[in-house]
């Protein structure tokens, strides 16, 4: 029997959520790039689809997603004092939505600080991605790869909402997220308290494989949130890896406590990515009712290598950004609402009084006429259900 496999790269965003993910919990594995030739012959074919990560068990089956793979492990690996799910119901509430926010709400700062430094980032790119996509490739195969693979997320990047009007605007967000989060890990070594937990495992995706590896954005952390750029650093090693702080018991904050400097990250959250998720949730909407012919088990998009359905607009920070649809959120959102309707009544009190506070309320609740789900490693739409467009209160 073998051992697991991660199909990954260092400069991808998701892969580096798994990673993290194996290495914090201690559990062996070897990690082959996309480019290795058992990706093309055995995952494609299997996934229907370029994408990485993909972990290899060692039967041999794949798991795609990091959310997938995440609870994969979790089943099959890690001792429930080692979850990376909090135990008690508004931690793991809050968990979700950074699991959410960490996921989908830090691509603008990401791909900005990745794509529009050519001058510090162009030549550590290059070498990067072709020691990943073609390894030992001649100089016009690796020169062929790059061009395409950076043309594709240029492209992608603009697609986010990073165009020259609105740069200045996410460049100061970034810059208010650092210092929240840096002010927040002057009192825990991770999000939730003395271990990682879901939280954690998200933001260290773009934290890592963009915004502390990538020449130019590295030294802006470094610079600007030292304790942020150790955290990164921390969430690669097989401990716990926090000798500066006094409690290294692996505890999360007691009695279910969310600290005012989480608070305050939290309304950062409400501030930078509620109105972006509503109206990403009310195109799907419309788009579902535009399209009646979609039935339970159906591949989102038509077919499995399609990730966006279209744009939308909404209003963000002085700007109108138009920005690509991504139902893949979907996914995560439920995870979000399913814990907190599996709350006790009186936690669900609590968690909606910290959400509205924070200004992320409406996220419990809003949703379109069918789920999202995902099956055989492909997202697919899930059963219909009475859709929730409006920002208003949630009952308690």
């Amino acid at each position: 029997m073998g051992c697991y496999v991660l199909y990954a790269m260092p400069a991808s965003l998701y892969s580096a959520k798994a990673r993290s993910y194996l290495r914090k919990q201690r559990i062996a594995h070897l990690e082959r790039p996309p480019g290795d030739p058992r990706y093309q012959a055995e995952v494609m074919p299997a996934t229907r689809r370029w994408i990485i990560p993909v972990l290899q068990t060692p039967e041999g089956a794949l798991v795609q997603d990091t959310v997938d793979i995440i609870d994969y492990l979790e089943q099959a690996e890690v001792a429930p004092e080692r979850s990376a799910y909090p135990q008690t119901p508004v931690q793991l509430a809050v968990a979700h939505l950074l699991e959410l926010f960490g996921g989908e709400g830090l691509l603008r700062p990401a791909m900005h600080y990745r794509w529009n430094f050519d001058e510090d980032n162009l030549a550590f790119l290059f070498e990067d991605f072709t020691a990943a996509l073609v390894p030992n490739g001649d100089e016009p195969a690796r020169q062929g790869v790059f061009e395409y693979a950076s043309t594709r997320m240029r492209k992608a990047t603009e697609r986010l909402g990073v165009l020259p009007g609105t740069i200045a605007e996410i460049e100061r967000s970034y810059g208010e997220f650092l210092g929240l989060l840096d002010a927040h890990l002057g009192r825990a070594p991770y999000l939730l308290g003395g271990r990682p937990t879901l939280a954690d495992f998200a933001l260290v995706g773009p934290l890592y494989a963009h915004l502390a590896r990538d020449p130019h954005p590295s030294t802006l952390m470094k610079r600007s949130a030292r304790r942020v750029w150790r955290w990164v650093e921390r969430m690669h090693a097989p401990s716990l890896d926090c000798g500066e702080y006094q409690d290294q018991s692996g505890a999360l904050f007691g009695d279910d406590r969310i600290p005012q400097t989480l608070r305050a990250l939290l309304a950062y959250v409400g501030e930078e990515f509620t109105a972006e998720m509503l109206a990403q949730v009310s195109w799907i909407d419309g788009w579902l009712a535009e399209n009646p012919q979609i039935a339970d088990g159906d591949v989102v998009g038509g077919k499995p290598d399609r990730r966006a359905l279209g744009t939308t607009v909404f209003a963000w920070r002085g700007h109108e950004l138009e920005v690509a649809v991504l139902p893949y959120r979907l996914y995560l959102l439920q995870r979000l609402q399913n814990a907190f309707a599996d709350a006790p009544a009186d936690s669900r009190g609590q968690i909606a009084r910290l959400f509205a506070e924070a200004g992320v309320e409406a996220l419990l609740r809003v949703r379109p006429r069918r789920r999202l789900e995902r099956r055989e490693n492909v997202e697919i739409w899930g059963p219909s259900q009475d859709p929730v467009l409006d920002a208003g209160r949630v009952p308690q």
